[in-house]
């Protein structure tokens, strides 16, 4: 089970906070007994993509932890005032420098353990054009076959990929929705 961040100090007037279920709520949260100001903490999204050119995947080693060293689709943390989708290009651009068309959302992953939801779009690349940034040590382009399968970084992009080889066989490519326990 998932333990979140524990607050110790309001971010409003900077009082210690007593955890206890607010009125007309369900669950015990951070309130701050000076101002009343009551602290949520929800999931992080992970937004990213999964390019393809032709017959092949586009991956990135990381160059960062956690995982340095594994193999990725280009991903990362949505920031305030994008969206999704705006942070999916962004993610691509800074991790494999690939210009890429954004297609559908493919995968939703909940990653409840981490406090994380995991959503990647399929992507289809415009040219072949690699520049990645300081997060990736490379990023190249696969085949199936040629997948590090036992090399990839998160469980969240192995399951991606393989519903995506799966639907490209069947030539559909519907939205898949999951949990990564």
């Amino acid at each position: 089970m998932f333990t979140p961040l524990r607050i110790k100090h309001c971010r409003v007037c900077g009082n210690e906070v007593s955890y206890r279920v607010p009125p007309e709520d369900n669950r015990e949260r951070a309130t701050c007994p000076a101002c009343g100001e009551i602290h949520y903490v929800n999931p992080i999204n992970v937004v990213g993509t999964l390019p393809v050119w032709g017959e092949q995947v586009l991956l990135c080693r990381r160059a960062i932890e956690p995982r340095h060293g594994l193999w990725t689709l280009p991903a990362g943390f949505l920031e305030l005032g994008e969206t999704s989708r705006a942070g999916a290009l962004r993610e691509t651009d800074e991790e494999a420098g690939a210009r890429i068309e954004l297609q559908p959302l493919y995968t939703v992953l909940d990653v409840v353990r981490a406090g994380q939801v995991h959503l990647f779009y399929r992507a289809r690349m415009l040219d072949t054009t690699l520049a990645p940034g300081p997060e990736t040590l490379e990023a190249r382009l696969f085949h199936e076959h040629e997948i590090p399968w036992d090399q990839l970084a998160f469980r969240t992009v192995r399951r991606t990929l393989e519903h995506f080889f799966a639907d490209r066989r069947s030539g559909r490519f519907p939205l898949h929705e999951g949990e990564i326990s």
